[in-house]
């Protein structure tokens, strides 16, 4: 993997895990979340009249995209008023790399070297063991099972769009387009049941949700851009470095207990980033 492309997915790990934190740490988890979906569209709006549109062979992926992702915030949502993050996070990023990896074989026909399964294998190994440690230590039933289905949902859309990019002929295009669109119908949502509480969550919240809007469409953004120049599988399983952020991000600033299995757990992941580098 070139170095550049290294370097963007783990700074859009760094990104990812900020804008979770800035849900879990929200009063209404569902309205946080729908605020940064609409300051994510908002910025692809604007930036959208100085792009060219993406090939048309890509709009079908861009609209099962959408509605996977929709899913997606919904499930984020419900984790975190159910768990912690530092359970909640792990389980839903970690089960997703694996997935991904075996249905690109499969499906893009990608071909990935001995150390790049070793890189998956091992972060992989290292979130889930990260949510094992977190669940010992007292999580609920109810956000396990929402995280583990968000876990497939991430895998789904991290498919659909790893090969849409690729055909757009536009990358930076069709990502904007993508964070347009997966966040109108939650903003339409939001307004037809909830208005008077979205008119005030939003007033409160407002920098909060332009932070989390700019964390969500960089992390995925970069993403997008790797998938262009390496292999699907791999930038997923790179991108789950997130955890690293997540774990200091929940230890210090949400102030969540973070022992000794999450650290060696973190040890994995990074061993695994280096197995990815090294791909």
């Amino acid at each position: 993997m070139p170095l550049s492309v290294f370097l963007a997915v783990l700074l859009g790990a760094a990104l990812h895990a900020s804008w979770n934190a800035i849900v879990k740490g929200g009063d209404d988890k569902l309205l946080t979340t729908i605020l940064i979906a609409a300051a994510s569209s908002l910025i692809a709006a604007l930036a959208l009249p100085f792009l060219s549109m993406p090939a048309r062979a890509s709009w079908p992926y861009l609209a099962a995209s959408t509605v996977a992702q929709v899913i997606y915030f919904t499930l984020v949502a419900s984790a975190y008023r159910a768990q912690d993050m530092s359970l909640a996070y792990p389980l839903m990023r970690g089960t997703a790399p694996v997935l991904v990896a075996l249905v690109g074989v499969l499906w893009l026909g990608e071909h990935l070297s001995p150390a790049a399964w070793t890189g998956v294998a091992l972060v992989s190994g290292g979130v889930l063991a990260m949510g094992a440690a977190a669940r010992r230590a007292g999580g609920g039933r109810a956000g396990t099972i929402i995280a583990l289905a968000n876990a497939g949902v991430i895998a789904t859309y991290t498919l659909i769009d790893g090969a849409g990019v690729r055909l757009s002929g536009a990358p930076v295009s069709y990502a904007m387009w993508l964070f347009l669109l997966n966040g109108v119908p939650l903003v339409l949502w939001a307004v037809v049941t909830r208005p008077r509480a979205l008119r005030a969550y939003a007033r409160r919240n407002l920098g909060r949700g332009l932070v989390g809007g700019v964390g969500n469409l960089g992390s995925y953004g970069l993403a997008l851009w790797a998938m262009t120049g390496a292999p699907v599988a791999v930038v997923a399983a790179l991108r789950e470095t997130s955890i690293l952020f997540g774990l200091a991000i929940a230890g210090l600033i949400l102030r969540e207990p973070v022992g000794r299995g999450r650290v060696l757990a973190a040890a994995l992941i990074a061993l695994g980033a280096v197995s990815l580098r090294l791909a």
